[in-house]
């Protein structure tokens, strides 16, 4: 499978904050495979710092073992269109499994869990894995759009209708989520798929970024810091830091160079025979 180096700019950065003693967020991203994982924990003493490493260390070798062991007519064809949701439904299940088990071993990290996000980019498109409230959005022509939608109680009261979105912004329970990696045997994470196309960028972030800074504020960072990612990332954070920092903030920007598209026909018929979204 051909490397995507030079078709990804992955920048990453996570952050303290100004209230929290320590961090328990947690990112990971590796850009020859265009994998990206970032995990936001929760649980007592420093659990939630177990739960999130867990997460995105197991996420990642699991994801490295697998694309490694694809057979070689896939890897000659570079698409990933077959196996793309299944692998990271695997990973998931994986991280969720051994943090459950943890959690259950040890009485220090009892109800131990974590927020979870993670990404793959092949072939022209990208699949988004979530599991609570951190969140992946795209920034796209000057415009930025949330993709995933949080797990939690204020989205189902926003859905209800009983909030407004700016009422939620400032409503008490801003943390509760309804979903989480490790809290249960079995977990039902979301996945979804879009097509990507060159200068696109995608923000992956954990709440203490998003409780922060609203969607026209992180907009108008990237609109001016767009040329520079590691800028960008480091104006994302001191932002949120400058509103409170009341969280940890963690922040992943992924930029497509140019096309990473799979030129071979046969693959494109299988990509769509198993339902490739837009």
């Amino acid at each position: 499978m051909r490397s995507l180096a030079t078709a990804l700019e992955i920048c990453g950065l996570t952050d303290v904050g100004k209230l929290r003693d320590h961090n328990e967020d947690a990112i990971s991203f590796d850009t020859d495979i265009g994998l990206v994982i970032l995990a936001d924990g929760m649980g007592g003493y420093n659990a939630g710092e177990v739960a999130s490493g867990i997460a995105t260390q197991v996420m990642t070798e699991v994801m490295r073992a697998q694309l490694a062991a694809m057979p070689a007519h896939i890897k000659t064809a570079g698409s990933l269109w077959p196996v793309a949701h299944e692998m990271l439904l695997i990973a998931v299940d994986r991280s969720n499994s051994l943090i459950f088990q943890t959690a259950e071993q040890h009485p220090q990290c009892a109800g131990m869990g974590t927020t979870l996000v993670g990404a793959l980019f092949y072939d022209n498109h990208l699949a988004v894995a979530h599991v609570g409230d951190s969140r992946a959005y795209r920034f796209r022509q000057q415009e930025l759009t949330q993709l995933s939608r949080d797990h939690s109680f204020l989205q189902e009261q926003i859905d209800a209708g009983l909030l407004t979105v700016e009422e939620a912004r400032y409503a008490p329970h801003k943390n509760l989520v309804t979903r989480a990696v490790g809290i249960a045997p079995m977990v039902q994470t979301e996945l979804h798929e879009y097509a990507v196309e060159p200068d696109d960028i995608y923000l992956f972030c954990s709440d203490g970024l998003s409780d922060m800074l609203d969607d026209e504020s992180i907009q108008a960072i990237l609109s001016v810091q767009a040329h520079n990612l590691v800028l960008a990332t480091q104006t994302l954070v001191e932002q949120a830091n400058a509103m409170g920092g009341k969280d940890n903030i963690s922040v992943i920007l992924v930029r497509i160079r140019r096309d990473f598209g799979v030129d071979d026909g046969i693959w494109k018929k299988v990509g769509g025979w198993f339902g490739a979204g837009n």
